[in-house]
């Protein structure tokens, strides 16, 4: 309706916004929420951090996901109810937010939801000729607007793969207009369930700008922590530390066709799950590891793939600092085998003024800022970082 659009219209001249981030990662531990103000768009872009929170899933919900997570053959009825049951569940989730914030929703302006991936298929990974890259996020934005009745931008990865990308990593776009600095080079290092850096030049020329995915970033280590020892994850790397690293199946794993494609690339659960851990043990002769020994090895391949992926995409002898966010960079043992590998300190992203949970939400946010507010961003022509502006939008009425 008309009012929708002078509504668009009239924000997109605000001063300032207020943007709810959402992001609901593949550890599926539970929904980051991060409030925040938002000021100009592109490399003019200000934002503050006013409120953040993970709300955490209930088993049920993470099993309920896990039946179609990366899986070829699932139940289509499932994968149905569930886009708009999580978009209802998030919708919900954002109010419980605001409540305890003591806010309204008519005060935010907009809502910039990520979805659930629950399969990636660039086309180097799925190999079918004539189809392209492929992404599929669920959550519908519709329910998530009409259960808040604020504005909501959703499904953000179509647009960048429409536009010649592989849906991902989107996070270049803000890691760009929030934390490139003159006179330093910069890596973002993000260590979601799979790992992905932006390299930001210290020049501030948006052509050098460069993002990929690594490989693996906790999605094995959480899944045989969850299998052999019933935790979400390796609180502070305890178990790794306990373990001895076994070097034959650490080259077995590092064998995946994946680190010969050439950079950028774009990799998820679908490649790197369970079956392939268990290949490599078998091709390895190592089926009898022990679960320690297991996370040990699991713990260097992510790292080694993560720091040997930086290596090969920089310069010989350039120099660049390294700050990290997602949940890895709360692994010490996986943090500190990285900057070994660098030869430097890994920093954490909140030194930059950004929550390192808090980070991906942030980014989705200001997505949805220059979706409303932005003008067209140049990167040059290069692959992956497509100028276009992202983000389908949802009215609540």
């Amino acid at each position: 309706m008309k009012e929708h659009v002078e509504k668009l219209y009239a924000l997109s001249r605000k001063p300032s916004r207020w943007i709810i981030g959402l992001m609901s990662g593949t550890s599926l531990d539970g929904l980051d929420v991060a409030l925040c103000r938002a000021e100009g768009n592109g490399p003019e872009t200000r934002l503050r951090v006013e409120h953040f929170k993970t709300v955490p899933y209930e088993d049920s919900f993470r099993n309920a996901v896990r039946e179609i997570f990366a899986k070829r053959q699932i139940d289509f009825q499932q994968l149905c109810l569930l886009n708009p049951f999580i978009g209802l569940q998030h919708g919900q989730m954002i109010l419980e937010c605001l409540a305890e914030w003591g806010i309204s929703a008519s005060e935010v302006d907009l809502i910039a939801s990520h979805g659930q991936t629950v399969f990636h298929a660039p086309q180097k990974q799925h190999g079918v000729a004539g189809f392209p890259n492929a992404t599929l996020q669920i959550g519908d934005g519709d329910h998530i607007a009409v259960k808040t009745g604020i504005i909501t931008l959703s499904d953000f990865r179509q647009k960048h793969i429409a536009a010649g990308g592989e849906g991902a990593p989107l996070a270049v776009y803000g890691d760009y207009f929030l934390f490139s600095q003159r006179g330093e080079n910069r890596i973002l290092l993000n260590m979601g369930g799979i790992a992905n850096f932006t390299f930001l030049p210290g020049n501030l020329d948006a052509s050098l700008v460069f993002t990929t995915d690594t490989g693996p970033g906790n999605t094995l280590i959480d899944a045989f922590t969850r299998l052999h020892f019933g935790k979400a994850f390796d609180e502070n790397g305890g178990i790794a530390a306990s373990g001895t690293i076994d070097e034959a199946l650490l080259h077995a794993l590092k064998a995946a066709p994946f680190f010969e494609h050439p950079f950028p690339k774009t990799t998820g659960p679908e490649v790197f799950g369970a079956d392939y851990v268990q290949n490599a043990m078998r091709l390895s002769g190592r089926n009898a590891i022990g679960p320690k020994d297991l996370i040990a090895t699991l713990t260097q391949f992510s790292a080694e793939t993560i720091s040997e992926a930086i290596r090969n995409a920089m310069q010989t002898g350039e120099v660049f600092e390294v700050y990290a966010s997602g949940g890895g960079a709360h692994n010490p043992v996986l943090m500190g085998t990285i900057g070994r590998l660098l030869g430097q300190n890994i920093r954490l992203i909140d030194k930059l003024g950004v929550s390192g949970d808090a980070k991906e939400a942030v980014l989705f946010a200001v997505l949805a800022n220059e979706a409303i507010a932005g003008e067209a961003a140049h990167f040059g022509k290069k692959k992956g970082v497509p100028g276009v502006s992202m983000g389908k939008i949802s009215f609540p009425g």
